[in-house]
């Protein structure tokens, strides 16, 4: 059985990914942790406590852990409140309370005590910054070895971004932005990963046809949540810019390798400072990651209104 632990950053895609990852059958989700990037944390935590309550289909023992990582440039404001917003859900405050509890630790030592009690590699899905990951391996490096394979949504490495910023030139993806320093980090470990960057998923665009299914399936309470979520998204990231999956093809592709189509074996680095910082791009004596360049749609889909429709 394969076990998880997932940390992300807390907005609509985290926390559809989040949702997959309580429906999915064969695994354990040994933890979860929310960082202060895309969405503010503080409701990225309740979001996750009150689906635990609702959706833990396997009757995993979790509780979510907050980060106290910092940014090094945050993402926009405007951004971020969608988190708030997904935490107003009427279908997560219909118990009016919270069983699951928040972990004591900070998110960055739950992931190290997590992975220090596994009883076997871990498989680490991260669809935000790496920060928390690169503060605990700096604080136990032995970590590494319990770590089978990281599955990180960050990066871009065909020369564009979606970082509009005065303090940037436009080449970087905001998760690698957010903490540069942290990815230089991650790539200087040996923990095999597999990378979904922005130029992943071209085949999995948000649609209105999709908005439509997932109307027609409110029956399903994890897809009414799912519809409800993606609702509150009106404006993409970079304006006149296409959303896709990112997030959910990350998270599913840990689940279901076989999502992933084509993949390419790229070695790489990443850039720390000035305007290019955050910038992933190529380099001779880098370090080799696992590049997904397609997804098949159909059975991506297929996958995600599966999972969806265990839900009671």
């Amino acid at each position: 059985m394969k076990q998880i632990y997932f940390n992300h950053d807390g907005n609509i895609d985290d926390l559809v990914s989040y949702l997959l990852l309580l429906q999915a059958p064969d695994i354990k989700l040994l933890g979860v942790g929310a960082i202060d990037a895309d969405g503010y944390v503080d409701p990225a935590v309740e979001v996750c406590r009150k689906m635990t309550d609702r959706f833990n289909l396997r009757g995993d023992k979790l509780e979510i852990a907050k980060s106290d990582s910092r940014a090094v440039n945050q993402f926009p404001q405007e951004w971020r409140t969608a988190s708030y917003s997904f935490n107003y859900l009427p279908l997560l405050n219909e118990s009016g309370k919270m069983v699951t509890k928040q972990a004591e630790l900070p998110a960055h030592l739950d992931m190290i005590a997590k992975l220090k009690s596994a009883t076997e590699p871990i498989t680490l899905v991260m669809t935000g910054p790496l920060t928390d990951l690169a503060r605990a391996l700096d604080e136990d490096p032995a970590i590494e070895r319990k770590i089978s394979k990281l599955y990180w949504m960050g990066g871009s490495l065909d020369g564009h971004g979606n970082v509009v910023m005065v303090n940037a030139d436009g080449s970087q993806e905001w998760n690698a932005f957010w903490d540069p320093q942290a990815v230089s980090r991650v790539l200087a470990s040996h923990i095999p990963m597999q990378i979904v960057g922005l130029e992943s998923s071209e085949e999995l665009p948000l649609t209105d046809e999709l908005r439509m299914h997932w109307a027609s399936l409110r029956k399903y309470p994890a897809m009414d949540l799912v519809g409800q979520g993606y609702s509150l998204l009106v404006n993409p990231p970079v304006q006149t810019a296409q959303l896709y999956f990112w997030d959910v093809l990350t998270t599913i592709s840990a689940l279901y390798p076989e999502v992933v189509s084509e993949v390419e074996q790229r070695k790489v680095r990443v850039i720390t400072s000035g305007i290019a910082q955050g910038r992933m791009e190529d380099a001779p004596n880098g370090r080799e990651i696992t590049l997904v360049t397609k997804a098949n749609k159909e059975l991506f889909f297929k996958r995600f209104d599966e999972l969806l429709e265990q839900s009671k």
